[in-house]
Formats: structure tokens, C-alpha cells, sequence
């Protein structure tokens, strides 16, 4: 299983899991809070109205229909009291109080809604509780399958007038106050729906913080992993850079930061250690054919050989240590180019300039081999090295030299901020052409006799990498042709 799937199953897990505890409080709490506060209320009703019906209670007003009772009749009068209240957004247009008074026998005395006059309520819960001086509750449904029908009743006790403490006050009947809860159902059905709309937006929220946190951690953690992965990816010459993002640079601290940067020094003594077993390889293969032949022509001449024998071991032993010396002289200006990360940015230079010093460089070579160098066009101006574009020409005149024939030319052509050079030479094969530019890859030109060391164009390529650019290389008649593309001109 991958990563970021790991860590987003993880999430949602830890997630889902503390999302339902919490909805589930809250849902399970918020019926028996409105139930509660609602019982609180009418504990303080019931007991105002036990009060205000004492007095008719006493006087034995509230049986036989309770004609003369005034408490019974302003009870009466409240029940059928029009009514228009809107409560938060919810219209109340009834008076849902039922109202019912019994003796100390707990007999029904008094009922708002005449359905229990007479009736014996003594072992009700309400009654019941009261009459021994406790605290009198109960729920009771209408309708005993159906949790919507309860009917939350609350009673007081009714004392007989008189001085003391309520406590020393003698019992003389109970009065009830009776509420059926479906009238706050729906206060209670509103808080849950919104309740589990912010659940759902919450998870909602959570999922799309979940899926960015864990998109941000798997593209950083891969970043390190293909720049761990690279290092034996880029070609010679090529160096990546270590991932930047807000957690992988020196100046911020964090697990990231330091994986990164102790991936980075991992990484440049593996590619120290290869790099210079690479150097010490490559060097000791290119070494071995001019030494051979110095060693071979200094042996021969050791002996007595004609005038004319003599001058040509010569000729080669000069000729195999001026090769031995481009080779050192390339050798250590591609490793201090290597060191480099970028080109210093300066004034803006003319490419046509940087040609016409390249030329002038390499006229000296091409007249011994009677090879015509000419510069056509006339190139852009941009913020580029001007010894290094230099450099970079340089060395693509001297390899176009050394495969030219000998009284050919060779053409150095400007448009904008491309330079290209082009040859007499036979080409290479076209297989080898995408790995021009590698140090020390050699390759013969087709129908050619020489070879070289790849570090010339090696330098270019480093050159280019400096400076953002590219190098293409193709076969055109009739020979090789090579362009420089900069950038930022």
C-alpha cells in the first residue's frame, strides 16, 4: 500500500472514529438537555399554581365541579386564551398545559381537561412522591408504543394556610402540571439537524484538510525520493539540486528539512566517491594511447634509424604530449566547471564578440592544418559569462578542427541567441549522438582515423547547463553540426 494511502486511511480512521463520538454526544444529549430545562420550568409553574389554588382547595371549592372556584375558572379561561407567539423562528399557537389538583387521598379534584375527575391518582408517581413530602415527577405516553406521545408531568404541593416554615406546613393536595413533550420535539428535531449538518461539514472540512495535508507530505517525501533515486541518474556533468520547499531548506527546521539536507550530503559523497573513481577510470584509458606511443617512439629512437624515421618518431612523441596536455588542460577545466553552480551574471555580452575571440584562439591551429574559419551572422546580446560562452566556442571550433580534413572550412554561424558550428567532417553515427557531451565517451567518425577524448564537448555541455541552456547536436552535410541555444537574451 502506498503512502499517501496509508496516511489518508490513517486520517479518516482517527477522524471518522472521533467525529462519531462526539456527534454521538451531542445527539444523545440534546433531548434529554431541552427535556430537562423543560422540567425546570415547570417545577416553577407548579408550584405558583399551588400556591393560588390553596385557598380554594382549603375551602372545598374545587369539588363538585369546582364551580366556585376562581382558580379553576381563570384555568379554564387560560386554555382557550388565543395565541400567536413566534419563538425563534418557530410559531407556537397553542396552550399545551394540562392542569389537575387532587386531595390528600389523591383523588381528582380538579382536571383543565375533565378527563380525570373523580379518578383515584394516589399510586401515580406524581401524587404519589408528593404526598410523602418528596420531590413528584413522571413521563407517561398516551399512546405506550409511541416514544412522540410522552407527557411530562411535574407536581407540587398544595399546603394548607398558615404561619411556619413550608417545611412544618401540613399537606392538604397535590396539583400536577402535565406537558406533552412532542410540543418541543420539534426545538429538539432542529438542534439535531444542525447539529449533524456541522458534523457532515466539519467531516466535509476535515476530509479536504486531510487529502491536502496528505498531498503536500507524499510530493515531498517523493521529491526526496527521486532526488535519492537520481543519484546515478543525471549525465556526466549534471548535478540536481535538493528539494526547496518549505520544509527542505537549510534555514527552516523540521523532520523533512533534515532528511533532505542529510540526503544532500549523502549524496555528494556518493557522487565524490564516484566521480573520482570515474575520473581515475576514464583518465587511465585515455592515457594509455599516447603514452604507449610515446614509450613506443622514444624505444625507437634509442636506435640508429634514418634521418628521416628519426624526424617522424619525433613529430609523434610532440604531437601524443600536446594531445597529453589538452587532455589535462580539458580534464581541469571541466572539473573546476563541475564545481560551479551557475554562470555570474554580468553586463549584457555579445555573442558575436565571445565568436570573434573564439576564432582568434583556434586560427593559429587551423592554419597548420590549412582549415578556413569564418563567422556568419550576427548574434544577440545577453547576461551571460563571456569567458565561458568563449570557452564553450572554443573548444567546439578545436573538435570541428580535428575532424575537418585538411584544407576544408569550418563555419561559426550567430542568429539571436543561438551559436552554431559546423564542420567538413564525416559525422557520427547517429546512435552515438544523443551521448556527445558525456566525458570521455569516444567514438570514431565514420571513414575517420581519429578519435577523441569527449571532453571538449563535455566542457560545452557543462557550459550550457550554466547558463540554462541547451546543446543540440546532428549529422548535416557535410559534416557536424552543433548549436548552442542560451537563454535570457
Amino acid at each position: 500500500m502506498r503512502l499517501g494511502i496509508r496516511l489518508l486511511f490513517a486520517f479518516f480512521l482517527i477522524n471518522g472514529i472521533a467525529a462519531f463520538f462526539v456527534l454521538r454526544v451531542f445527539m444523545a444529549e440534546i433531548k434529554p438537555s431541552v427535556r430537562e430545562v423543560m422540567e425546570d420550568m415547570m417545577v416553577d409553574t407548579a408550584n405558583i399554581l399551588a400556591e393560588l389554588a390553596s385557598d380554594d382547595l382549603v375551602a372545598g371549592r374545587l369539588e363538585n365541579g369546582a364551580v366556585g372556584s376562581a382558580f379553576a375558572r381563570h384555568v379554564r379561561i387560560y386554555a382557550t386564551r388565543p395565541i400567536d407567539a413566534a419563538i425563534w423562528g418557530f410559531s407556537k399557537q397553542s396552550l399545551d398545559y394540562r392542569i389537575y389538583v387532587t386531595d390528600a387521598t389523591g383523588r381528582v379534584l380538579f382536571d383543565s381537561e375533565n378527563r380525570a375527575v373523580g379518578a383515584d391518582y394516589s399510586q401515580w408517581r406524581d401524587v404519589a412522591r408528593t404526598l410523602r413530602g418528596e420531590y413528584g415527577a413522571r413521563s407517561t405516553r398516551d399512546v405506550p408504543d409511541d416514544d412522540a406521545s410522552g407527557v411530562m408531568h411535574v407536581a407540587a404541593p398544595i399546603y394548607a394556610p398558615g404561619g411556619g416554615a413550608t417545611a412544618e406546613r401540613r399537606i392538604v393536595g397535590v396539583l400536577t402540571v402535565a406537558k406533552p413533550t412532542r410540543t418541543v420535539q420539534r426545538f429538539i428535531d432542529r438542534a439535531e439537524n444542525k447539529v449533524l449538518a456541522s458534523g457532515v461539514l466539519l467531516l466535509a472540512l476535515s476530509a479536504a484538510v486531510g487529502v491536502a495535508v496528505t498531498l503536500w507530505m507524499v510530493w515531498n517525501v517523493r521529491r526526496l525520493r527521486d532526488y535519492a533515486l537520481s543519484v546515478q541518474g543525471p549525465a556526466a556533468g549534471e548535478h540536481d539540486s535538493p528539494p526547496t520547499t518549505a520544509l527542505a531548506v537549510p534555514e527552516v527546521p523540521g523532520e523533512l528539512g533534515d532528511l533532505a539536507r542529510a540526503m544532500d550530503r549523502m549524496r555528494a559523497r556518493l557522487e565524490g566517491r564516484d566521480y573520482i573513481e570515474g575520473y581515475v577510470r576514464a583518465l587511465t584509458h585515455e592515457l594509455k594511447s599516447p603514452g604507449a606511443a610515446i614509450r613506443g617512439a622514444g624505444e625507437l629512437l634509442q636506435d640508429e634509424l634514418p634521418a628521416a624515421d628519426r624526424a617522424e618518431f619525433a613529430t609523434q612523441v610532440v604531437q601524443q604530449s600536446e594531445r597529453l596536455q589538452r587532455i589535462i588542460d580539458r580534464l581541469l577545466e571541466l572539473s573546476k566547471l563541475e564545481q560551479r553552480h551557475h554562470a555570474d551574471a554580468q553586463a549584457p555580452v555579445a555573442l558575436q564578440d565571445c565568436a570573434n575571440a573564439a576564432v582568434a584562439q583556434t586560427r593559429g591551429r587551423a592554419g597548420q592544418r590549412g582549415i578556413t574559419l569564418t563567422v556568419a551572422g550576427s548574434g544577440a546580446s545577453g547576461p551571460w559569462e563571456p569567458e565561458l560562452v568563449t570557452l564553450a566556442l572554443t573548444n567546439l571550433l578545436d573538435n570541428a578542427i580535428d575532424f575537418s580534413p585538411a584544407g576544408s572550412s569550418v563555419r561559426v554561424e550567430l542568429a539571436g541567441t543561438t551559436g552554431a558550428v559546423q564542420d567538413s567532417g564525416p559525422g557520427v553515427p547517429d546512435y552515438a549522438l544523443p551521448r556527445l557531451g558525456e566525458r570521455f565517451f569516444t567514438t570514431a567518425r565514420p571513414g575517420g582515423e581519429r578519435s577523441g577524448s569527449g571532453l571538449g564537448l563535455a566542457i560545452v555541455r557543462r557550459v550550457m547547463a550554466l547558463h540554462s541552456g541547451q546543446m543540440v547536436v546532428r549529422n548535416t552535410a557535410p559534416g557536424l553540426r552543433v548549436e548552442l541555444e542560451f537563454r535570457g537574451g
